[in-house]
């Protein structure tokens, strides 16, 4: 994904640093990279990735620089280390992305903003060019969670049409003609419309997000049910069935491998 957004940053016009553990980028650490930056841009796997490369960076940031932080990470480690980096004269923006890799090659992303309106304001002739929607959902980690609200959803029709799949076939259904029949109905998700089509039958199950990072995002939406003091039995649940998943699947799995482990489970009597 960041390899996608910055060719884009790149292509409108951009000058980049860049770093990663990988062994890519331009720079050789996250210092170097931020040396001189007026915009320090994350993406990485989680919160504590997003902490270390920020702090690795931190000495070489000037006041007025802006950290945006483009990750899915825990809103409460955002506006931690928000409160960080103010206290050095330096601004932050979480601004998580929906759209997977097709849209991050695209520059169409859409992207969840969290944070001051002038910092963004100021950050969005950068942001534009790898998003085509922008929204400003509030203040500083206000954007992580409506990522992990969004994830959440599409973690659970991910459940929910995968389970009608093999309902389906079990019954007898033509499972193709079924999720045509649900792609012309009520019952369509990104699952049914998406997944099931180019990842299930096809057999890639490779759309490019790790079930570990699904499991993640739900576990993050259920923390902010528990902080909003919101009953949301479903979301405890379906965080219960992701991680379970997370653990009897292979490292590394795809999220839509969540299917294998559905096969696997035993009905109840």
């Amino acid at each position: 994904m960041g390899r996608r957004m910055a060719a884009n940053l790149r292509r409108a016009g951009w000058t980049l640093r860049t770093y990663d553990l990988d062994g890519s980028g331009n720079c050789r650490s996250p210092r170097e990279a931020a040396r001189g930056a007026r915009f320090l841009v994350t993406m990485l796997p989680d919160g504590r990735a997003v902490r270390r490369a920020v702090l690795a960076a931190l000495p070489a940031l000037e006041r007025g620089a802006t950290v945006i932080d483009m990750s899915s990470s825990d809103p409460a480690d955002t506006c931690a280390l928000g409160r960080k980096l103010a206290a050095r004269g330096i601004a932050m923006l979480d601004v998580p992305v929906s759209g997977a890799k097709t849209a991050a090659r695209d520059g169409t992303l859409t992207l969840m903003a969290g944070g001051d309106a002038r910092v963004l304001a100021r950050a969005r002739p950068l942001l534009a060019a790898m998003g085509q929607r922008i929204f400003h959902l509030g203040p500083l980690g206000c954007g992580h969670a409506a990522k992990a609200l969004n994830n959440y959803l599409g973690a659970a029709g991910t459940i929910a049409g995968f389970e009608a799949l093999l309902v389906g076939r079990r019954f007898g259904l033509d499972a193709k003609a079924l999720v045509a029949a649900i792609n012309a109905s009520s019952g369509r998700n990104s699952t049914t419309e998406r997944k099931i089509p180019q990842q299930v039958f096809t057999g890639r199950f490779a759309s490019g997000f790790r079930l570990a990072l699904m499991a993640k995002d739900v576990a993050i939406a259920a923390k902010l049910a528990r902080r909003t003091r919101v009953a949301a039995p479903y979301l405890a649940h379906a965080r219960r069935l992701w991680r379970d998943a997370a653990r009897k699947l292979r490292a590394g799995a795809d999220h839509t491998e969540f299917l294998h482990y559905l096969e696997r489970l035993r009905p109840r009597a």
